[in-house]
């Protein structure tokens, strides 16, 4: 019999006021069930709420060297569990144990990286424009931090949006997918292991009653949001009116740009890891390849020949290369858009069905996908798919490619592959894009470095990085007059 989950409240694992359950399952064998686990609702955060606001009395005022101790030990104890947590998140999510090692290898990175800014929240000092007096700021923490979660990265998204969060001094409510459940319950439990006081953590789970009502509550002053454009217009509108502050991480349509004077065997492994690692699940999958005209035919000959090679199938089993889509949604949305791009006159090069076969008979799986002659202004050229589908534009030089590139409504990331040092320098100013790779895939954000878009990938705010810590405090200033007379800024000291 499956095992029954809970959430985490008050510092304890509590049934759903809800007494509902979802089921989830290894979307590469669908017949193993890794648990049931609460599909809560708006009583259910209302409860983490309360809880949160007595841990951020307690956490805030924590010093912050020590809440860096903390995260120190939660790093230890994820290194100390990769394994563990490699198996579990690939068995709930589906990416190969390569790529969850990684995952949890992103978490570790972002504890330690943390736990050192615990002495590192620097305010500025500055001179005062007047005689006797100190002028500076400081870094205060702003309250309870409503965390939404997507599934593709189980682990690695929780800890860049915890970690900032509780080192800065607020309390954190989880909300992750409900698609992958169970890696952030180990993670709550490595937290509360680590010493992490047991009310500035709360885990609810559920779908999107537990999202609006984590959105739409008061006393919840700040909401970060991973997802689709679409949802996170509709929370912007929300956190708008009720004055939240809020960071949006969202869509993209990233291209991989290869010009003709690029080492193509190192543009094709680029864009086979960034089209079909995570099944191209990923806002930062290379989804176009944007090809010059001179090395067009060759490229999509050698891309179409390794995509055939990849082989698919649970991904703890050794020598697979590409998992299953999270679930039956995906992958009738991925075939929804194979179809569409048939209907516009796009040439199927490879893929485009469901593999056939004992290995992937039980599971959500669909071929690697190239799609050639794809033309500029087109849904497979514009529209977000998130699945293993590859699409190929042939461009005459490198203004069009620049040109095709900028064209969609996304700016997450870019890449391009030339020897061209010009070019390269040309490009990181040209390409409207958050992050841009040169002579590397679009895919391989590093914890130390800020993440995020431009246009509708996101709404200003970076995660990881030095800004996130900006985003989860408040600027404080103080000024201290000891002149023993009042002095009016701006008027005494220019008489």
């Amino acid at each position: 019999m499956a095992k029954t989950f809970k959430n985490f409240i008050g510092g304890e694992w509590v049934a759903p006021s809800t007494r509902r359950y979802i089921t989830n399952t290894n979307p590469a064998d669908t017949s193993d069930v890794i648990g049931r686990f609460p599909d809560s609702g708006k009583a259910d955060v209302a409860d983490a709420v309360r809880s949160a606001q007595r841990g951020f009395e307690l956490w805030s005022r924590t010093p912050a060297p020590l809440r860096g101790d903390v995260l120190r030990r939660v790093g230890d104890l994820m290194s100390a569990r990769k394994d563990e947590l490699s198996d579990a998140m690939t068995r709930e999510m589906g990416k190969v144990l390569a790529e969850t090692a990684g995952d949890v290898q992103e978490g570790i990175d972002t504890a330690y990286y943390a736990a050192t800014e615990g002495r590192r929240l620097f305010g500025h000092t500055v001179p005062s424009e007047l005689r006797q007096k100190w002028a500076m700021s400081v870094r205060r923490p702003i309250g309870v931090c409503g965390l939404i979660m997507p599934f593709n990265f189980p682990l690695a998204i929780p800890t860049w949006k915890a970690f900032p969060a509780l080192l800065c001094g607020n309390s954190v409510i989880l909300k992750p997918s409900e698609d992958v459940p169970h890696t952030a319950t180990l993670l709550v439990e490595i937290l509360l292991e680590a010493g992490l006081p047991p009310e500035v953590i709360q885990l609810v789970h559920g779908g999107g009653e537990v999202g609006a009502a984590l959105v739409e509550h008061p006393d919840v002053p700040v909401i970060s949001f991973t997802g689709s454009t679409a949802t996170g217009s509709r929370i912007g509108e929300v956190c708008g009116r009720m004055h939240k502050r809020l960071s949006l991480e969202m869509g993209g349509k990233n291209a991989q740009i290869v010009m003709d004077d690029a080492d193509l065997d190192l543009a094709l492994e680029g864009v086979l890891w960034g089209a079909f690692g995570t099944t191209g699940q990923r806002c930062t999958a290379t989804s176009r390849l944007i090809v010059h005209h001179k090395v067009h035919d060759k490229m999509v000959r050698m891309v179409v020949e390794a995509a055939e090679k990849l082989r698919l199938g649970d991904g703890r089993q050794a020598k697979v290369d590409v998992g299953p889509l999270i679930h039956e949604e995906a992958l009738a949305k991925v075939e929804r858009y194979v179809q569409i791009g048939l209907d516009q006159g796009a040439e199927l090069a490879c893929g485009g069905k469901r593999p056939r076969g004992k290995r992937t008979a039980n599971g959500w799986f669909y071929k690697p996908t190239v799609f050639t002659g794809v033309r500029k202004g087109s849904r497979l050229a514009k529209e977000e798919i998130f699945g293993p589908v590859l699409s190929v534009i042939k461009v005459r030089n490198y203004e069009d490619a620049v040109r095709v590139n900028n064209e969609v409504a996304y700016g997450l990331s870019s890449a391009i592959y030339t020897q061209d040092v010009n070019l390269a320098f040309r490009a990181m100013e040209d390409l409207q894009n958050g992050i841009t790779y040169v002579n590397a895939p679009t895919i391989g954000a590093e914890a130390h470095l800020p993440f995020g878009g431009v246009k509708q990938t996101g709404n200003g705010h970076r995660e990881g990085g030095w800004e996130v810590f900006e985003f989860y405090s408040e600027t404080k200033v103080n000024y201290v007059d000891f002149s023993g007379t009042l002095q009016r800024a701006q008027m005494d000291n220019y008489e």
